[in-house]
């Protein structure tokens, strides 16, 4: 089983994380993409409740055939560290050969991700394009420049009708029905 792990904060998920999905989906060699949810932030950003970033992604992504929305990350517990992660999932399913799904500006991050090399070893990156990033390797940019970051800040402007177009609209009813990011 080849298996796309897509670890996030998801602090909302949006449409350019669907589109990475659907493109990984259907140019890439994977059977299967697992959209994995940060549990805490080893940086500390300040996120969302899990429960509902979980719920987010199940909204946005969980509808495609052959993706998965996991909770592994409750699981492990602590601060989020993709290695413990794809080391967990490899002790669960030794069939899965696994593939890191980024998109090109985690890549400047990749530095002060805990043991990269580690996790490229366990899980070689497959890196999409995004418009507005730059990085060394990185391919064409095929993903719009969306950032969580922006439709946090639209949503605290109360630009409804600009997050509309950045986020998939169930995810916009649960963010206003909650109240998530106000």
């Amino acid at each position: 089983m080849r298996v796309a792990f897509f670890g996030g904060s998801f602090n909302p998920p949006h449409v350019a994380h669907v589109l990475a999905v659907a493109y990984a989906l259907t140019t890439e060699e994977i059977d299967r993409v697992l959209v994995v949810p940060t549990y805490r932030h080893p940086f500390a950003k300040p996120l969302a409740p899990y429960e509902d970033r979980v719920l987010m992604c199940r909204l946005s992504m969980a509808w495609m055939p052959n993706v998965e929305v996991s909770r592994v990350e409750e699981e492990i517990g602590g601060d989020s560290k993709t290695l413990l992660t794809l080391e967990r999932l490899a002790s669960q399913h030794p069939d899965w050969k696994m593939r890191l799904l980024i998109g090109a500006d985690l890549l400047a991050e990749a530095p002060r991700w805990y043991r990269f090399d580690a996790v490229s070893a366990l899980a070689p990156p497959l890196v999409l394009g995004r418009h507005g990033a730059t990085a060394a390797g990185a391919p064409l940019p095929i993903l719009p420049a969306i950032s969580s970051t922006e439709v946090r800040a639209k949503i605290a402007a109360g630009a409804w009708e600009d997050v509309g177009h950045l986020v998939p609209r169930e995810v916009v009813a649960l963010i206003r029905a909650r109240g998530l990011y106000a």
